[in-house]
């Protein structure tokens, strides 16, 4: 029950971490910051995924779907994922459905293919936003926390590698996203907060 409680904590963590460390590296070029809280983010992440097999199954199908998609292309990113595989290694995942883990990880690729691209936005307004905003992995995650929930009440066909989510898992990873756009949305008062903090300790020493 304890862990239970935790998972919403650690989902908002990780996705205000993750878009902090983006940021970081993107917008300000600060390597310092940006693998600081790269590492933190994967902290929070190793922690849902060695605990949790939906966690494990949207975020190693998340890796997957960034490896696939080229978008590992920071200093912050390929640090994060090399210590997220060192500690999945050694620490294990729980079983998970390789049918849903290919999901996971094409919808993780669609979206980053989607992600800030130039042909799709102009075409088409809607799947701009779409895939601003990476719908494609929610709608995924939604299915399966539906299926989990639909299992409750009614025996569902039973299929080799298609793994349910738990029903309360559309609304932790809802948390992880919109602590993602909150990060984003306050980030230049962060970055400001952050550099008077250095700069009152530079003086002290």
């Amino acid at each position: 029950m304890f862990i239970l409680e935790l998972y919403p904590i650690f989902y908002a963590l990780a996705g205000f971490l993750m878009k902090l460390s983006d940021d970081f590296s993107d917008v300000k070029i600060n390597k310092f910051l940006a693998v600081t809280t790269g590492l933190l983010c994967v902290l929070c992440i190793s922690y849902l995924a060695v605990s949790s097999s939906d966690a494990a199954c949207i975020f190693i199908g998340v890796l997957i779907g960034n490896l696939l998609a080229f978008k590992v292309d920071t200093l912050n990113h390929i640090l994060s994922i090399i210590i997220l595989s060192t500690i999945l290694f050694i620490f294990g995942i729980p079983s998970i459905g390789i049918i849903t883990l290919i999901i996971c990880t094409a919808a993780a690729f669609i979206d980053e293919i989607g992600h800030d691209n130039d042909w799709i936005a102009e075409k088409s307004s809607f799947m701009e936003t779409f895939f601003e905003y990476r719908f494609t992995l929610k709608i995924a995650v939604l299915v399966f926390s539906v299926l989990g929930f639909l299992q409750i009440f009614v025996p569902l066909s039973y299929i080799n590698g298609l793994q349910y989510f738990q029903p309360q898992t559309i609304i932790y990873f809802i948390l992880f996203d919109v602590f993602y756009e909150v990060a984003g949305s306050k980030f230049d008062s962060i970055y400001k907060g952050l550099n008077s903090i250095f700069r009152v300790l530079r003086k002290v020493d």
